[in-house]
């Protein structure tokens, strides 16, 4: 049966999932939201396609780790007649003055102890499971095709046994380069040898190079790499998720492509790593919103700005259901597409300048932002000023209603004010004083709006909705977090929102009634909310329950089922590897208590 209990491994331009055997699961062809030929994810209980695979006679125990500091992945199968070990990942590291990320998965299976018996099991299919490939083969290559597309393997094991997924003994390391159909000459072993060891060492330098706390080390170092591995290089775009179509929770229509980059979750997953001196991740994704700006004003539609993009020109967000996969555990739809690409949604102009915001102090970029960049900026700032409290569909995207959400009406406000910083850090000082001036009455309208009659901040104006969103409002500088009216909105959702240690998003009934389970990133905002107020004890409790949940390689999906502690939805989601970081970076302990206690 499939679970969650999956690893990771990419270089920027693709990726993979595999289970705790070793499976590959989830694989989009040439890109991260490629047609996934490795599918199986979504492929019912008991898939018979959609994977690649090796299969240990004898099979008793399997154990799976990440290289130290690294996307590389390792799983060890003890079998009948030995063990075997094998190394997954996808080449990545800087060659001939530039990043180095092919289309590729590089594979490599070595027996350590006895004589183990495997067979190697390739069987990708095409456009989403509807279609079976077909099947070519050379001395040391198969190519599986679909209608336009193609996937082919170069290996140094036996093509027959590849091909009839014979069962062999394993006396010596295989090698297997899957990926794009261009011909490769020089022997996979030692390919296979060179890109591991250049790979390896290009993410523990990459690691090296940040920024982080002293507790808690291993787990944000692992969050941080799996954000770098949801980042998609070529364009700078940044995805919610890899994966589409992992329901909420069991038996519930709540299922979602997430393969797109949403403006708002793009802005945490940048501000997460930046806190850890990643910034080169902001400076890339910060031209691509460059260019959404000046697309939509060049078209005098910026007042139109989508709350998600696909991460490359060319790619069809439509959604549309695809019956050919069954789903996750059977549990379908399996959706292609977001609808929520067509909804007003507010608060994605305090998305863009937040994000970019950072670039006009940061010393440390070859290029700050400057007075040029700022001007695009302001176009988002105007709009910000024009939506600010007008209905939207808010940042959980309810289908059938709008509403004035306090959450996109704060972060209007956000984009003004910042703007106002900016222009002053630009030498506009008259223009500051107006954004500024905009901002402050704004800022008024909110809170006179927003608070209820028992003191707490709803989560729309005019009327009282608990929305763990109000739990940012102190994070992003709307009022103080020894404001009254904060302590009160903490002390509400804790009471209300607050299941078995896990906080829901909201509790009252959206377009498919009550939800179940808890979202994670809200959780962390509590924990965060905690903080900031001085229940630091109360937050370590927490934040040390959510670590718990967190699958065997440290990895976190989008929900919880707050009464089994059972990951849901699609994954891994870059907002709960932000929530991990931040709220990690704000409960532990400085370098100096740290070692001073250590010692």
């Amino acid at each position: 049966m499939s679970s969650l209990d999956l690893g990771v491994v990419g270089n920027c331009a693709i990726a993979s999932l595999i289970d705790r055997n070793g499976r590959h699961v989830w694989h989009g062809l040439g890109r991260l939201d490629g047609d996934p030929v490795f599918n199986a994810l979504l492929g019912g209980n008991d898939p018979q396609s959609g994977y690649m695979d090796v299969v240990v006679a004898g099979t008793k125990d399997t154990r799976q780790r990440y290289l130290h500091n690294s996307a590389i992945l390792e799983t060890v199968i003890d079998g009948a007649g030995g063990t075997v070990r094998i190394v997954d990942f996808a080449p990545r590291f800087r060659r001939f003055g530039r990043m180095f990320r092919p289309p590729m998965l590089v594979r490599r299976i070595e027996p350590v102890a006895g004589r183990p018996r495997i067979a190697v099991r390739l069987r990708p299919t095409f456009d989403y499971g509807a279609r079976r490939a077909q099947v070519t083969s050379g001395s040391n290559h198969v190519r599986y095709f679909g209608d336009a597309s193609v996937l082919r393997l170069t290996t140094d094991a036996s093509i027959n046994y590849v091909l009839h997924e014979t069962e062999f003994s394993l006396d010596r390391p295989i090698t297997l380069l899957v990926g794009a159909d261009e011909s490769i000459t020089d022997n996979p072993d030692a390919i296979a040898r060179s890109f591991l060891a250049e790979t390896e060492a290009y993410w523990q330098t990459w690691v090296r190079d940040l920024n982080i706390p002293f507790d808690w080390q291993v787990a944000v170092i692992r969050a941080a790499i799996t954000l770098k591995l949801c980042s998609f290089e070529d364009t700078g775009a940044v995805l919610a998720a890899l994966t589409t179509s992992v329901p909420e929770a069991a038996g519930t229509p709540r299922t979602w492509d997430y393969r797109f980059t949403w403006l708002r979750d793009a802005f945490f997953t940048v501000t997460a790593l930046n806190r850890l001196s990643a910034t080169l991740t902001m400076e890339s994704y910060v031209r691509f919103i460059v260019d959404i700006v000046e697309a939509g004003s060049s078209r005098d539609e910026v007042h139109e700005i989508a709350p998600l993009f696909p991460i490359a020109p060319g790619t069809d967000t439509t959604e549309r259901l695809i019956d050919s996969l069954p789903g996750y555990r059977g549990f379908g739809p399996v959706r292609v597409g977001n609808a929520a690409v067509g909804q007003r949604q507010n608060d994605t102009y305090g998305s863009m300048v937040l994000t970019a915001a950072q670039m006009f102090w940061d010393e440390r970029l070859p290029r700050q932002g400057d007075l040029e960049l700022y001007r695009q900026l302001c176009v988002v700032g105007n709009e910000a000023h024009r939506a600010a409290l007008t209905p939207d569909a808010g940042l959980w995207e309810y289908r059938d209603r709008e509403e004035v959400h306090t959450f996109s009406a704060a972060m209007c406000w956000a984009a003004q004010h910042r703007l106002g910083l900016i222009a002053k850090r630009v030498g506009v000082a008259v223009e500051s004083r107006e954004w500024l001036a905009r901002a402050g009455v704004l800022r008024q309208e909110i809170l006179k709006r927003g608070t209820t009659p028992d003191g707490w901040l709803s989560g729309v104006l005019d009327r009282d909705m608990l929305d763990a969103s109000s739990l940012v409002l102190a994070e992003i500088g709307l009022l103080r977090s020894d404001d009254p009216r904060f302590h009160a909105t903490i002390d509400a959702a804790g009471k209300h929102l607050m299941k078995n240690g896990f906080v829901m998003r909201y509790r009252e009934a959206d377009d498919f009634g009550r939800p179940s389970n808890a979202f994670l990133l809200c959780t962390f905002w509590y924990i965060d909310a905690l903080v900031s107020v001085g229940r630091r004890d109360e937050a370590l409790e927490l934040f040390n329950n959510l670590l718990a949940r967190r699958n065997h390689l440290g990895l976190l999906s989008e929900d919880i089922d707050p009464h089994t502690g059972e990951l849901w939805g699609n994954f891994p989601q870059t907002y709960s590897q932000v929530g991990l970081i931040l709220s990690a970076m704000r409960l532990s302990r400085s370098w100096e208590e740290g070692l001073w206690h250590a010692s």
